[in-house]
């Protein structure tokens, strides 16, 4: 049966008009007219869930030459979600240290982390299928104890890359003046107060808190003062 054609003369006239405004809004945008191409980027994420890296690449540059470096870091930090790049981890420290933030360590051992989460699901799937194809040649050919000791090495090994370069959710404060506690409640120990768009490790949550790595301790920040990166 055909595909109705009302519906598909719809579907087409959607998408040229989706790519005339993105069409658009790259023309504002090369123009230097950050203001009014962000709005038409805005919607392509947010409303349309048409996301790539680049396109998060310029809402940060249009957000940070706006003067709204809170929201620079935000698109900042989804791009180098989705896809990590060292240069756009020294974007994101470059702002950072112009307003004093922190969680945004500059140094080459960051870099080096960041390299290695570029990689990180290719290399796994590769390590994943060698720790099978090992597991059923050694199961066929009945291998020797030490052959199985090599192999327990080896899951060893991959066990400490998923635990170690495993990508770890993190969370850019929302609010300026959020309280971060000893505790995941109000009347805990308070630690101090993290400025708008720190960068925090999210280690987890607990019912309204979300559990953070601060200055290489564990604190408490409450989960709507959080937008948490995945």
């Amino acid at each position: 049966m055909s595909a109705n054609p009302a519906a598909k003369k719809n579907s087409t006239f959607a998408a040229s008009t989706g790519s005339q405004s993105f069409q658009r809004a790259d023309s504002l945008f090369s123009a230097g007219q950050y203001g009014a191409a962000f709005p038409f980027y805005r919607a392509q994420v947010w409303q349309k869930r048409r996301v790539s890296p680049s396109l998060l690449l310029k809402m940060a540059y249009a957000q940070q030459q706006l003067g709204h470096y809170p929201a620079a870091l935000l698109y900042l930090s989804l791009a180098q979600a989705r896809q990590p790049r060292v240069r756009t981890w020294r974007q994101m420290a470059a702002v950072a240290a112009r307003h004093r933030l922190v969680g945004y360590p500059a140094t080459w051992q960051q870099e080096l982390r960041v390299q290695a989460q570029r990689y990180y699901y290719p290399a796994l799937q590769i390590l994943l299928g060698g720790a099978v194809v090992g597991a059923i040649w050694l199961l066929w050919r009945r291998g020797p104890r030490g052959a199985w000791l090599g192999y327990a090495a080896y899951v060893a090994l991959l066990g400490a890359y998923l635990h170690w370069l495993r990508p770890t959710p993190v969370g850019l404060v929302a609010h300026s003046g959020a309280a971060l506690m000893a505790g995941p409640s109000a009347g805990a120990a308070w630690l101090s107060t993290a400025a708008l768009g720190d960068r925090l490790l999210v280690l987890g949550r607990q019912d309204i808190w979300c559990r953070v790595e601060w200055q290489r301790k564990v604190a408490f920040v409450r989960a709507s003062d959080l937008l948490v990166v995945e």
